[in-house]
């Protein structure tokens, strides 16, 4: 048989990265939605009635049916058994479902209505749930709170599953390539939505001088609707790659209730769930306060309505620059020539001070936090590429806890004492929030590529799966728990601006020191049994 008989969709460069692209910006989208309400925390609060409990609450129902339901359990479970495509499709569909609910919810024609009456009639008790205090509503939570969560519950259904698919699919496309590479990469791309969610959700919810915050979630719908189209474009790619290497998606030999005992039996894949959890439970939660933690801590004087400062087109413009960073650094990692390299790097740093001064210049909370993803886009596909060609993993994600704990720390003593300072407030502040974006990069480039290193190719679903159930525990819970707290050591204040945070910071913090602890742990274990997390994934 000759060479080009031989050759697949999966052999060819451009079509593995068109692949990992579609899926990327699948996610993209579904992290914009995420986090859609996270920087207008204060006008759901002026405008909807919720303080920092229906917040928390209601965030954090993102994960519940996952967590309580199992419902992630199953989604692992169909993965393994219809494949890649199959779930890709139907998790976007999911989503897309999820999305519109909540943005009824959060519409002013559900205001007044019979829906909105019966909410406030209904769930304010359900029973064993309130008995084991994870009940996702409580009485006297606002109706719109209730519905909205209703929707984030099928969200986050398909989200997760769409989580645990992109994995899946990577490793399909990538194994023995680049494949810390491409983890990194699409994380690195995905989280761009993150700061697409800080610019644009107040941009929208603002827009035209009117407060409206469904037209923030109006906007998310839209997106995942181009979700939807994205992993419809993978299924036939995908179906194209199966066709030429003969390959099927469902499994010769069926899924068992014994092959998620062998996963959980392994203390190596423990170490890394409880690593994940404890990680990413430090970094998720504090997006969705993030903004307004910002607002309470720095003194932003907005510009006077007729300055250029206080126009919607700085925000378009302000974008731009957001995404010249984003692709000057990302394209600076695949340059073979180094004056190339280098005047792309000088590129995005150029635009990096750029953005931040114009975010300076609006006195926008949510522009600071924007930069969040920017470093990690610029810095992961080097970590990909080091840990593909050295190594590492376990050392990585050590530094990513030491990272995570100091940051947490800066923002909760350091940058109160600069509270009067504009200038030097937010010079912390980005500074920080541009380190802890880096360090959350260490994550996937690191954490997710070992895990094919820890179980049989035939139960990957699975153990992805099991592995974010762990991770949506933490993410139901601290959503939860900020909220209370905030309102617990903040008794009497009604001004959005105006919490401490010290003590949901110190508590953040606590879960980086944990997840340090657990990485020294993971590496004696790695060293011991010898699984390989501290080897190369590509093998010379």
């Amino acid at each position: 048989m000759s060479q080009a008989i031989q050759k697949t969709l999966r052999d060819s460069a451009a079509m593995r990265w068109t692949a990992l692209l579609l899926l990327a910006l699948a996610m993209f989208c579904s992290y914009i939605f995420m986090d859609i309400l996270s920087p207008i925390k204060d006008l759901m609060q002026e405008t909807r009635g919720w303080d920092s409990t229906a917040f928390g609450t209601m965030q954090g129902s993102e994960v519940f049916l996952n967590v309580f339901v199992f419902f992630l359990i199953f989604a692992g479970i169909i993965l393994d058994k219809m494949g890649v495509r199959f779930t890709a499709v139907l998790s976007a569909a999911v989503m897309l479902v999820g999305a519109c609910v909540k943005w009824y919810a959060v519409s002013e024609s559900f205001m007044g209505s019979g829906l909105e009456t019966w909410f406030n009639e209904h769930l304010n008790y359900i029973p064993v749930f309130d008995e084991l205090g994870v009940s996702p509503f409580y009485e006297g939570m606002p109706a719109s709170a209730k519905f909205a969560a209703c929707g984030f519950m099928i969200f986050g259904c398909g989200c997760e599953m769409a989580g645990i698919t992109v994995s899946r699919g990577i490793v399909k496309w990538f194994k023995g390539r680049e494949m810390a590479l491409a983890m990194g990469s699409e994380m690195a791309l995905a989280r761009l939505g993150v700061a697409t969610c800080m610019i644009f959700s107040p941009f929208f919810a603002r827009l035209g001088g009117e407060v409206s915050v469904s037209r923030s979630v109006a906007f998310g719908v839209v997106l995942m609707c181009i979700a939807l189209i994205m992993t419809i474009v993978y299924f036939f790619m995908d179906q194209k790659l199966d066709a030429q290497t003969g390959e099927a998606e469902e499994k010769d030999d069926p899924f068992k209730v014994s092959d998620i005992g062998k996963i959980l039996s392994d203390s190596g894949f423990w170490l890394v769930a409880l690593l994940c959890v404890l990680y990413y439970s430090a970094i998720f939660p504090f997006q969705k306060y993030a903004v307004n933690m910002l607002q309470c801590n720095l003194t932003l004087t907005p510009p006077s309505a007729d300055s250029f400062w206080a126009q919607p087109d700085v925000t378009i413009i302000q974008y731009v620059i957001m995404l010249i960073v984003a692709a000057a650094g990302f394209a600076s990692n695949f340059q073979k020539v180094k004056s190339r390299r280098y005047a792309l790097l000088c590129l995005s740093i150029a635009a990096l001070v750029t953005y931040c001064y114009m975010g300076y210049m609006r006195q926008s909370a949510e522009s600071i936090f924007a930069v969040f993803p920017l470093l990690a886009v610029l810095i992961t596909p080097i970590l990909g590429s080091y840990l593909d060609h050295h190594g590492k993993a376990a050392t990585m994600l050590i530094l990513g806890s030491v990272l995570l704990i100091a940051c947490h720390l800066t923002f909760a003593f350091v940058l109160p004492m600069f509270k009067g300072n504009a200038v030097g407030g937010i010079i912390i502040a980005y500074t920080t929030i541009l380190v802890l974006g880096a360090s959350f990069s260490l994550v996937p480039a690191s954490l997710w590529p070992s895990v094919p290193k820890l179980v049989d190719a035939k139960v990957i679903g699975s153990a992805y799966a099991l592995i974010f159930w762990i991770q949506n525990i933490g993410l139901w819970l601290f959503p939860l728990l900020i909220g209370k707290v905030l309102d617990k050591t903040n008794p009497g204040v009604t001004d959005p601006t105006q919490f401490n945070y010290t003590a949901p910071l110190v508590m953040l913090a606590c879960l980086g020191v944990a997840a340090l602890v657990l990485g020294f742990v993971l590496k004696v274990v790695d060293k011991k049994k010898g699984i390989g997390l501290e080897l190369p994934n590509i093998q010379e």
